[in-house]
């Protein structure tokens, strides 16, 4: 990990992610990043990793009130390489059913949903969704180099992306009968569900792809 200023790979730092083992995978793979949470950093830099654990209330109140969430706009309609992971996947979209309804980023058309197996049997399945699921490709991307169709990758989550527009659905996966988008795609802007950091060597070769993809 280096700490210089300046264009490059920056980290997104809005008390919400989980840096340490983003970080740590990131430089497993060479990717040479600064943590920061400085907007006017954020703004400047290259490409940008917003990754993302918790509530999404609590995650857009601190960008919000960091001004985190106007640079990550302001790199998003540049063009750069951003890509988002876990609660960084999810605000991406317009809003989110947590915490009584969240209004979030609005990048990708969309909400967010909160897995609901009431209609099923008992026993259901159990909520949050948590372990390895395999991750259908719905079309091959840059980031899927070196990665094999239906890869397990790691999962703790309640709620879901579900994107308005089939074309922002880049993975699916299935959970409970329900095949919900766990990769969205967004152009310049890629976002796993899944915790990349904690998905073994299939998750630190797709942050190893992203380190170099151009969008």
């Amino acid at each position: 990990m280096t700490a210089a200023a300046g264009p490059g790979t920056v980290l997104i730092d809005y008390k919400a992610g989980n840096l340490t083992s983003v970080s740590l995978a990131l430089s497993k793979v060479g990717v040479a990043h600064t943590i920061s949470d400085d907007p006017d950093l954020v703004r400047k830099a290259d490409r940008l990793v917003f990754p993302g654990v918790g509530a999404a209330g609590q995650a857009m109140s601190n960008l919000r009130s960091t001004g985190l969430d106007k640079a990550l706009l302001e790199v998003v309609r540049r063009g750069d390489p951003v890509l988002g992971i876990c609660i960084g996947c999810q605000i991406l979209l317009e809003s989110s059913e947590e915490d009584g309804g969240v209004e979030c980023l609005g990048i990708l058309p969309g909400k967010v949903k909160r897995f609901d197996f009431s209609h099923l049997p008992a026993p259901r399945p159990k909520v949050p969704h948590m372990g390895w699921n395999p991750v259908e490709f719905l079309r091959p991307h840059p980031l899927f180099d070196g990665i094999a169709d239906r890869t397990h990758f790691y999962f703790v989550h309640s709620f879901y992306p579900a994107p308005t527009d089939a074309k922002n659905a880049l993975g699916a996966t299935e959970y409970g009968g329900l095949s919900f988008t766990s990769i969205l795609d967004g152009g310049n802007v890629v976002a796993t569900q899944f915790h990349t950091e904690k998905s073994g060597e299939p998750g630190v070769r797709l942050l190893k792809n992203f380190g170099s993809w151009k969008p």
